[in-house]
């Protein structure tokens, strides 16, 4: 690598082409599979919907041999209905009663036999079963099992897919009473899901308005990217201080309020709002907290953070369609999600039909086909992170392309689709490979989560923190691949190397820079954060100012959820293109300052504001006499030996003390297993690591001397 020239190539070539083609292959098999269940009739009984007998409605159906019922006409009867759709099976995940077709959903609510009746001799839509005729419904004794569950609930088909749903929420609530088992007391679930329905046009409000604030901080930041750090800071703490404030006023206000003028009945959601309102300002204050003392720690790196900051606000000012980058991923994935969705929805009602344990029709595959929905699980990890590998190259495509242009006139006339067109033509098999790798990763740990989740309640203590141990590590383990990941995608788009040598060569200028690395995606990182915590520390604030007329505040825990993890979700796909230019502008001014000293021939390609900050930097340690004039005029690392040393030793103890605090609030009675696990990872995998960045730092070659 240290021959390569380390520049954007005119003359590119295409890159890991088994791996695209082994891509493109598994794309024909996820093909595959939508069509064979297609072929089979899935898509008409999942469009049409069928009946407890194997008839699909709104068609004339072929007999079924030993099914009786099946092989009825039910051209007119276009719609599925359940004898009682709110009796579920959550483990087998489907509506457990009996499905008709029918001629219409009733509308109205049904209270009675004699309602039943007179729906079907109305509107021609029988209700009960196929063996009893409308006259019989009021005189027959079996009507009370071949009819609908009395009161029948209003209902409206689901568009597109023809089935009888219930408009009334109690089912829903019902269904979430079943799933959320942290809840004790059904009223209150009764109370958040009426909280959420009254107050979704406020949610839908909040929501866009945290598109618009992601929208205006993207916007803001190309503007005043040098000052960022400090206003970001600063605008955190005024609005932690700012929530965590009204909080615990709105406590204090709630609990100085009389109880005598509280109904006897509402005097038990008072109780509740006031422990909510108490749970939530505690929570506020912890959080602050934790976010000063971070913010103390970080205080003094900033330098060549603020220096990246300010270049990638030029970037964003040259490269203007890079803001819109999430929009086009988010665009892809949902299309692609909707088809596996869709294709899923095939494989639960593909296959032949066989009769159940209760003499009712059901679709099931046979032989190794019933193991595609395997495949299409794999799928749906492998091209999620392909589209996301895409949007990574083609950031970095650009950025390359804008960083060693000199003149920055002659960029393309748009980077972003010169990226792209790059892309398509040499990188895909990069793209997929590196994607294939976070899938490889990915898969175990979705595994151990799902074991973890099924053995909730029944594994002891030590089993308890061996799954969270694996899980967390294989969490950490694909943290890691996917920042290699983006910077081996950086130095394809500079060499166009294939995967495993822009991993290596990325790898080395990383390990070179271990320690600036850190300290750089840290500061980064963390600046963007607080930009996130801005956007929903925001709607957050404005959320508890809007539902602040609704008295009972236990409802608001889950509209301030869902408004705040949307905001942080929207925030996320906003700020993460400003990190991944960060951290590729870092690559680049780390590999210009390898390979480039200022002389003729070999100018720097870096911004005028990193010069700036690498003459700052020289006459820093020239002034604190960190060597002599030679030694001062030479491209030293950001810190010295002894102040990296000392962060070092700072960020064990960081480390040790969240790990125990971790470990003590949330062990309970495996605190003395946990701790030992920490421990062990902190011996055995934490010091070793930096002990070896340390080491490998002291070994980078010799710095190149600025003439």
């Amino acid at each position: 690598s240290s021959k390569r020239e380390w520049k954007p190539l005119e003359d590119r070539s295409c890159t890991d082409i088994p791996w695209l083609l082994l891509f493109v292959l598994f794309c024909i098999g996820m093909g595959f599979i939508c069509g064979f269940s297609v072929a089979t009739g899935a898509a008409a009984r999942l469009v049409s919907g069928y009946d407890s007998y194997g008839n699909i409605c709104g068609q004339k159906n072929a007999k079924l041999e030993a099914i009786p019922n099946s092989g009825m006409d039910h051209t007119h009867q276009k719609y599925v209905f359940f004898l009682d759709p709110c009796k579920l099976d959550l483990i087998n995940r489907k509506i457990k009663s009996v499905a008709l077709c029918v001629a219409a959903c009733p509308r109205q609510e049904l209270k009675t036999l004699s309602d039943v009746q007179k729906f079907a001799e109305m509107n021609g839509s029988a209700l009960c079963s196929y063996n009893l005729k409308p006259s019989e419904y009021t005189v027959s004794l079996k009507s009370s099992d071949l009819c609908p569950k009395l009161p029948v609930p209003a209902s409206a088909p689901i568009p597109f897919f023809h089935r009888c749903a219930p408009v009334n929420i109690s089912c829903y609530a019902k269904f979430a009473e079943a799933l959320i088992t942290f809840v004790s007391d059904n009223s209150v679930l009764h109370r958040l899901i009426s909280g959420v329905m009254t107050s979704k046009e406020i949610i839908l409000g909040l929501c866009l308005l945290s598109l618009v604030l992601s929208m205006i901080l993207m916007v803001i930041i190309r503007y005043i990217s040098r000052i960022l750090v400090w206003i970001l800071t600063i605008l955190v703490i005024l609005g932690s201080l700012g929530g965590t404030g009204v909080l615990w006023w709105l406590y204090a206000k709630q609990r100085r309020s009389p109880k005598e003028k509280v109904l006897p009945e509402q005097l038990q959601i008072a109780e509740d709002s006031l422990r909510a309102l108490l749970i939530y300002a505690i929570s506020a204050t912890v959080f602050t907290v934790i976010l000063f003392l971070i913010m103390l720690v970080m205080r003094k790196r900033v330098a060549l953070t603020i220096a990246l900051f300010h270049v990638a606000g030029k970037v964003f000012i040259h490269l203007p369609l890079l803001v819109f980058q999430p929009f086009w991923t988010f665009f892809a994935l949902v299309l692609f999600w909707a088809y596996w969705i869709m294709t899923l929805l095939f494989l639960g009602t593909t296959g032949s039909a066989v009769k159940n344990d209760e003499g009712f029709v059901e679709f099931r595959i046979s032989g190794p086909l019933q193991y595609m929905w395997l495949y299409h699980v794999v799928g749906l990890i492998w091209i999620s992170e392909f589209i996301l590998a895409c949007q990574q190259m083609t950031v970095a495509g650009a950025v390359v392309t804008y960083y060693f242009t000199r003149d920055k006139r002659n960029l393309p006339f748009t980077p972003i689709l010169a990226s792209v067109n790059r892309l398509i033509r040499y990188h895909l098999g990069t793209v997929a490979k590196g994607s294939f790798i976070i899938t490889l990763v990915k898969i175990p740990r979705m595994i151990l989560m799902y074991i973890h989740s099924q053995l909730k309640g029944k594994e002891n203590a030590c089993a308890r923190c061996v799954l969270k141990s694996c899980i967390c590590c294989l969490w950490c383990l694909e943290k890691c691949l996917n920042y290699l990941n983006q910077n081996a995608y950086t130095a394809t788009a500079i060499n166009s190397t294939n995967f495993c040598t822009s991993a290596k060569d990325a790898f080395v200028i990383l390990v070179e820079n271990a320690l600036r690395v850190a300290a750089i995606n840290t500061v980064g990182d963390f600046m963007l954060f607080l930009g996130k915590v801005l956007i929903v520390c925001s709607t957050g604030l404005a959320g508890i100012m809007l539902l602040n007329y609704q008295q009972d505040y236990t409802v608001w825990v889950l509209p301030l959820i869902i408004v705040c993890l949307f905001a942080f979700l929207v925030a996320h796909c906003f700020l993460s293109i400003y990190e991944m230019v960060v951290d590729v502008l870092f690559l680049c001014f780390a590999i210009d300052t390898k390979y480039n000293d200022g002389s003729p021939g070999r100018e720097f390609y870096m911004d005028k504001v990193l010069m700036e900050f690498v003459e700052n930097s020289r006459k820093a340690m020239k002034e604190a006499g960190k060597g002599g004039v030679a030694d001062a005029r030479e491209l030293k690392p950001m810190v010295g030996a002894d102040e990296e040393a000392a962060d070092l030793q700072e960020f064990h103890f960081h480390f040790l003390s969240l790990s125990v605090f971790t470990d003590y609030t949330s062990s309970g009675e495996a605190f003395v297993i946990c701790i030992t696990q920490d421990m062990l990872l902190f011996l055995f995998v934490c010091l070793p690591i930096t002990w070896m960045a340390e080491f490998l730092s002291q070994l980078r070659p010799p710095s190149v001397k600025v003439s």
